[in-house]
């Protein structure tokens, strides 16, 4: 049983999609289609940089997405391996979810794309730049991450914003407060506690400003009916309506990514095989929480070719 994932912000570098761009006019029509959905030359930023404009989170939260959909497309016009055919079920990490809903019907590309440079603009807007922050403990695990966060807020937002595999766990909140977090990693048994270079503190309570303009957006813009379930960060439970899905992309925002749970629950339910699309982020992740599986990391034209000759 095969569930296809979709990374999240991090995995953008520049040059992302050139490859694929040049090996695939179907690649190339995602990318011109998403430029014109946004009415800017975004694939130029990927292809070419600089780097910081890339990294601008409304720049890289549909690049991402504009890779993995590129992705998907050329598996099912090229080399017809239908992700609704051959898979289960589907997830993503944080703004996955959005590339994840894309894949499935939930979104159309350029829908998909706007709401991701809205979402983007709004989680940059909605706490001033050196306000917040974000820390990755590694070795740690989310009881120990949780108490370390309660101890380091006092009185300031200090959150788990992703729990992501059984030794990583990032907070979310105050720059004061992350800084805490990790001056007192040792106190709490946590192996090393590193700044993110992050440019707001994602899913965490401060984000509420950008999860009420995500409210608007997406009831301008609704969820439509799902051709594969979705297993949904902020519950780590499957999701086969579209209501509630939406729903749950407004909690989101400011909800903690349940990813190492959404992996073994997903585990359980019988998924063998995880398949990540644009990416080589989640697949170490997922190794680490359903060591039993396989997990595939489709980038390159010759990937989506290995893989079509063996799941085809």
């Amino acid at each position: 049983m095969i569930a296809f994932v979709f990374p999240g912000q991090g995995s953008q570098k520049v040059g992302m999609g050139v490859e694929l761009a040049g090996a695939s006019p179907h690649a190339r029509e995602v990318f011109q289609e998403v430029d014109d959905a946004l009415g800017q030359k975004l694939s130029a930023i990927m292809a070419e940089g600089p780097e910081d404009a890339l990294t601008l989170t409304e720049n890289a939260q549909p690049a991402i997405m504009a890779h993995s959909l590129a992705i998907v497309r050329v598996m099912e016009r090229e080399f017809g391996v239908s992700l609704t055919q051959k898979g289960e079920t589907v997830a993503g990490h944080s703004l996955g979810e959005y590339s994840a809903l894309a894949a499935v019907g939930g979104f159309s590309l350029a829908d998909c794309a706007r709401l991701l440079k809205i979402r983007g603009q709004a989680m940059q807007a909605a706490v001033p730049v050196g306000v917040g922050g974000m820390c990755a403990l590694l070795g740690a695990d989310i009881d120990t991450a949780q108490k370390l966060a309660e101890a380091a807020a006092r009185g300031e937002v200090c959150e788990v914003a992703n729990d992501n595999d059984p030794g990583q766990v990032v907070l979310s909140g105050h720059i004061g407060a992350i800084e805490r977090a990790v001056a007192m990693v040792k106190d709490f048994g946590i192996k090393r506690g590193v700044i993110l270079p992050v440019s707001a503190p994602f899913h965490c309570s401060l984000m509420q400003p950008a999860a009420d303009a995500m409210a608007k957006a997406l009831a301008a813009c609704p969820v439509q009916s799902l051709l594969l379930p979705v297993y949904a960060n902020v519950t780590a439970a499957v999701v086969t309506d579209p209501a509630t899905e939406q729903d749950l992309l407004v909690q989101q925002v400011t909800g903690r990514v349940r990813w190492r749970e959404s992996m073994a629950v997903m585990g359980d339910a019988g998924i063998t095989r995880f398949v990540e699309l644009g990416g080589k982020v989640v697949g170490p992740m997922i190794r680490k929480i359903v060591p039993d599986s396989t997990q595939d990391s489709i980038v390159t034209m010759a990937d989506i070719e290995a893989l079509a000759k063996e799941i085809g």
